[in-house]
């Protein structure tokens, strides 16, 4: 019973990881298409990038303690980069240079999507079928 607790928690934190991340490539295209001005977009975004970074520190962190090795090293190097972002400095948005910086903090967002986070999901997933299975 304590597995499928332990599932349940880092499924539903690796969703709201991905409806973080949502929420700020939605922001940076509403900003490219002029429905909200960069002072808006900015604050937004930056008002979840550090939340962001903490809960994928505490998910990294706890698929170390639970014994779930191979998505702990898969997210380790993603936590390593958020980690070099937050000591120099760069992870939050400029509102001055949020128009030169559009298309590399979108990159940035499909990279975290494509490689960070939805990969750990169907891993969870089969973590789940192989506990309900009983094998």
């Amino acid at each position: 019973m304590v597995t499928l607790w332990l599932w349940l928690f880092s499924f539903f934190f690796l969703l709201g990881l991905l409806c973080t991340l949502a929420f700020q490539l939605m922001c940076l295209v509403d900003l490219e298409y002029d429905y909200i001005n960069p002072y808006d977009s900015a604050s937004r975004i930056n008002r979840v990038v550090l939340p962001e970074f903490i809960a994928q520190g505490a998910l990294c962190f706890f698929f170390l303690l639970t014994g779930n090795w191979p998505t702990f090293v898969f997210s380790l190097p993603y936590l390593c980069y958020n980690v070099r972002l937050y000591m120099e400095r760069r992870h939050l948005v400029d509102v001055t240079e949020i128009y030169n910086q559009l298309r590399w903090e979108k990159k940035t967002a499909v990279f975290k999507d494509r490689l960070c986070y939805s990969p750990s999901l169907p891993f969870s997933i089969l973590v789940a079928f192989k506990y309900f299975s009983g094998r």
